[in-house]
């Protein structure tokens, strides 16, 4: 692609000694500075976020005076003023690919990705320089469910997984829809997960019984893993630990490659906790098996079956029965509650329900269980679990 102006044409050169976008290119790229400042190589998804900083670049400049957004130099572009004004574009919804997105504010999951993005690229634009990155302000969280309502809540939800078909003025919800909403409901109200959390959850990780669920956290909290680092690197603790502060002028030039390679080759490693299910959640859970199984059955194709949560119509994705993904996840939440809260609007013990999956979770308190006796193959319902 062509970009217009010199600016831009500079941060894309930046951009694609990381990303480049041949693919013959690709293992050939140089790292970036990551956390304590260890080279990291981009993955394909930050190298996506990358390229799309530079596309908005590419509208931004051509929107403003030179005097706001330099056409010709890209250090100008994070200078302190520049960089603001562009920020203050971006997070306004001005620079979206697409015209019919345009003027809807960037969400803060997005804000923090372009504040990201636009770190790298000012290392690989200014390197060794001073930019002083946009703050994020901190988000007002919305109202949770009340807890003291959440005990009648989750009764009123148990009874109306054995109902039939919900209608309202010409508004319903199918057995397939309501089946999946209110397990789903009812799990995050038993183990607090994220969206994203509840979308990866497969049928191994529930236990014999669905007397308990295992839920792989993607929280913000850093895990310890210099001991693994050490052990891959053949080092000693103190090495690692020396390499990841940046404190290198006691260690070897060897020693610093080698902790650099262990941590380049360590995986990621997801919080894994256990929660008990409770009675009513599992006869939830046990109602959406049943729609789910016949979704999966009629799957033409072997295969990808290990996801609980399933989409229930075709779509441009694939047909029905298919891993439902998180943003989707979200999306059929919403309409669901939508649908049901206007539903349910009147009767005797109904609690409206959040119409974000955020604010229910968020008012939940729960306690994982203490031990895991047998694991799971991953193939199917099969652990065991004892409550603490």
């Amino acid at each position: 692609m062509s970009y217009r102006y010199a600016s831009v044409r500079g941060v894309a050169a930046a951009v694609e000694r990381v990303a480049p976008k041949d693919p013959q290119a690709w293992e050939g790229r140089e790292p970036i500075r990551g956390a304590g400042g260890l080279p990291v190589l981009v993955s394909d998804v930050r190298a996506r976020q990358l390229w799309a900083l530079v596309g908005m670049y590419d509208r931004a400049v051509g929107s403003v005076p030179e005097a706001v957004l330099s056409r010709k130099s890209p250090r100008r572009l994070f200078e302190d003023e520049q960089l603001e004004a562009f920020w203050q574009l971006a997070v306004a919804g001005d620079l979206r690919r697409w015209e019919k997105d345009h003027g809807k504010p960037l969400p803060l999951a997005s804000k923090q990705v372009l504040r990201t993005s636009l770190g790298v690229v000012a290392d690989l634009v200014v390197p060794g320089g001073s930019v002083l990155l946009p703050v994020l302000n901190r988000v007002e969280l919305k109202p949770t469910v009340d807890p003291r309502a959440q005990a009648a809540l989750y009764r009123r939800l148990v009874s109306a997984a054995g109902d039939g078909p919900l209608e309202r003025e010409g508004l319903h919800l199918t057995v397939a829809d309501r089946s999946r909403l209110l397990a789903m409901v009812a799990v995050v109200l038993d183990t607090g997960c994220r969206s994203g959390e509840l979308a990866a959850l497969r049928m191994g990780d529930l236990a014999d019984g669905l007397v308990a669920v295992r839920v792989r956290r993607r929280g913000q909290r850093p895990v310890d893993r210099v001991d693994e680092i050490a052990a891959l690197a053949e080092v000693h603790r103190s090495s690692v630990e020396a390499v990841l502060a940046g404190r290198l002028e006691a260690r070897s030039e060897a020693t610093r490659r080698r902790v650099e390679a262990a941590v380049a080759a360590l995986p990621p490693l997801p919080e894994v906790s256990w929660y008990g299910l409770r009675e009513g959640t599992r006869v939830a859970v046990q109602r959406w098996l049943e729609t789910r199984d016949g979704l999966v059955d009629a799957l033409p194709l072997e295969g990808g079956r290990s996801a609980l949560w399933v989409t229930l119509q075709a779509s441009k994705a694939g047909p029905a029965g298919i891993t439902i993904r998180a943003q989707g996840l979200r999306m059929a939440y919403a309409r669901g509650v939508e649908a049901l809260n206007w539903i349910m609007a009147g009767e005797f013990g109904w609690e409206p329900l959040p119409t974000t999956m955020e604010q229910l979770r968020r008012a939940v308190d729960v306690e994982p269980l203490a031990d895991v006796l047998a694991g799971v193959d991953g193939q199917g319902v099969g652990a065991s679990v004892v409550a603490s």
